[in-house]
């Protein structure tokens, strides 16, 4: 029966790794010690670690630094973690020691052991590649995890900035698509004046195209990598063209205008740039939380509610009441926006944690800031294509309230006074009749003058006493 452990040694003695893992001792080590949630390091980080890992590995290869053997068999197993070949083969919880080491050490030895396999030698060998000697050549966790987290960040970002590109197409369709919809607006959860739905639906429009703008913004801030900086920022143990060459190659490999940090001991020390990517993500989250509870109040009902619009129909709403349907899209996206927002303050948090020369919660920081990301984009695409993109106006409903409305009395208050306007209204509030009514039975107006003074649709925009 084969064996289903190998013992592999670190600095601090034997450790007994599964056979069949690419990890080694210190991945171990990790695993056995901090397994005290079910989550696991992010994919797109993974991914990013693959990305740089291999371009260091072709960098040091080009200085001279690497044996052109081991260069290129570190470059294509780090090639392979980038493709997503090995996920399996990073077990370790996120909840972990506060600089990442563990997880930087973990690609250092799977990149390790398969460039060894690659070359013909056993997992557990490091000969000829060494995790440390070799992968880890001209870098320290220190650079590697705050580069990896602003690059994964930075490429997800684009993915949101599409996806709010996508919601804010479909309100704006739907504005549109509802500009002649007339309706009665409300403030402080009160009547208020006549408006028109594609009005309403313009406002979310424009709160989702400011919220994309935030969130691009941010896109500078991620693009400076701390790569080259080492441990503290000084670059101790890298050439000095290092950094220089790994970004470019990065940057080219990703098309994105990666940089160096302008500063590496500030790089190295502060998440400030990932504390400014969830402030946008939570002014997104706080967008559609609004959005999301407006729809929801718009659509209440159908016979007891507002009922002013209509959601499309995608599931039974209730295991017993036959018939009932609920809002189910701009529930969970608000529970989404819920989270969002407690990422962000978990965020901020982190980015308090920088005693001295390095953050010590990255890896609490990219896991909150790639799930926000993930979160918000799949969100808005469902938002859009499930719910925005189905609303249906109800406009015999909405008739219904503009005429039963007190507001109604606005603009006689340009022709005979606000104190004079406010009793008719409170008349017709108590004696339950319409504005109309009470207008035409005090002699305020004849019929025809009320048909064209209290008419909702001239009442959309600015107007002057005439």
């Amino acid at each position: 029966m084969a064996e289903s452990h190998r013992v592999e040694t670190d600095s601090m003695g034997d450790v007994k790794v599964p056979q069949d893992a690419y990890w080694g001792a210190q991945t171990q080590r990790a695993v056995d010690n901090f397994s005290v949630s079910p989550l696991r390091i992010p994919v797109a980080l993974i991914r990013a670690l693959g990305q740089v890992k291999q371009a260091a590995a072709l960098v040091n290869g080009a200085l001279g630094l690497l044996e052109p053997k081991i260069a290129q068999a570190i470059g294509q197993a780090a090639g392979e973690v980038a493709e997503g070949k090995w996920d399996a083969h990073f077990p370790i919880d996120v909840f972990q020691t506060g600089s990442g080491t563990s997880w930087n050490m973990n690609a250092n030895e799977v990149i390790a052991n398969r460039a060894n396999e690659l070359l013909g030698a056993p997992r557990g060998s490091k000969k000829p590649v060494h995790p440390n000697d070799h992968v880890n050549r001209g870098q320290s966790s220190n650079d590697v995890i705050p580069t990896v987290i602003s690059l994964s960040n930075r490429v997800r970002l684009d993915r949101l900035v599409e996806s709010l590109g996508v919601l804010h197409r479909s309100l704006s369709r739907k504005a549109t698509e509802l500009a002649g919809a007339l309706k009665i607006g409300r403030t402080h959860l009160q009547d208020a004046v006549p408006m028109t739905l594609g009005q309403e639906l313009s406002g979310y429009a424009r709160q989702v195209e400011k919220a994309r703008g935030l969130v691009m913004r941010c896109a500078a801030g991620l693009e400076e990598l701390a790569i080259g900086g080492t441990a503290l920022g000084t670059g101790i143990n890298t050439h000095p063209e290092f950094a220089r060459r790994v970004t470019e190659a990065l940057a080219q490999a990703t098309r994105i205008p990666f940089r160096e940090a302008t500063n590496k001991f500030e790089a190295i020390a502060a998440r400030d740039s990932q504390v400014e990517l969830m402030g946008a993500l939570n002014s997104t989250a706080v967008a559609l939380m609004k959005i999301s509870n407006d729809l929801r109040l718009l659509a209440s009902g159908p016979r007891t509610g507002l009922a002013e619009i209509v959601l499309p129909s995608l599931q039974p709403g209730s295991s017993i009441m036959p018939g009932k349907v609920n809002p189910v899209i701009l529930e969970m996206t608000i529970q989404v926006a819920a989270r969002v927002m407690g990422s962000a303050l978990t965020v901020s948090i982190a980015g308090q944690n920088g005693p001295l020369e390095l953050n010590m919660m990255l890896p609490l920081i990219a896991w909150e800031t790639l799930g926000s990301l993930e979160l918000l984009s799949r969100t808005c695409e469902a938002l859009a294509v499930r719910c925005v993109d189905g609303i249906q106006a109800d406009e015999a409903r909405s008739r219904e309230w503009i005429e039963r409305s007190l507001a109604l009395v606005t603009p006689l208050a340009l022709k005979i006074g606000y104190d004079r306007a406010a009793k008719l209204a409170q008349k017709a509030l108590k004696e339950n009749r319409t504005v109309r009514e009470v207008v035409i039975a005090e002699g305020v107006l004849t019929a025809e003058e009320a048909d064209r003074v209290l008419d909702p649709s001239t009442m959309l925009g600015p107007s002057v006493e005439g």
